[in-house]
């Protein structure tokens, strides 16, 4: 998010900023996402360190602790403020679909 730009989250993206307004070490966010979203989303161990590290660098995410061999992070206020516009982003597209997909069935 560079100089203040807004992006759409991938969905990957979103789940990770989600489960992360709880501390979690890198293992415990891809069971968590898998089975909060009953296996929907699966997030791989590259595409998840990618993120973690992109994240860190963006502020989006801090590290919240180091153990032995792992790290815990949790979502920064710039990362719920991202993850907030990102839900509201996308309830206005469930909004926009229902009121089109019900006036079809209203037809």
């Amino acid at each position: 998010m560079k100089n203040g730009q807004t992006r759409n989250l991938t969905e990957p993206m979103y789940y990770i900023l989600l489960i992360l307004t709880n501390p979690h070490h890198g293992y415990g966010i891809m069971q968590k996402v898998h089975t909060f979203t009953e296996g929907r989303v699966e997030i791989g161990a590259g595409t998840l360190y990618s993120l973690l590290s992109k994240f860190t660098a963006e502020k989006l995410i801090r590290i919240d602790s180091v153990g032995e061999r792992k790290k815990t992070y949790v979502i920064t206020e710039k990362g719920r403020d991202v993850l907030e516009k990102e839900y509201q982003r996308l309830q206005r597209l469930v909004r926009d679909g229902d009121r089109i997909l019900t006036r079809e069935r209203q037809s």
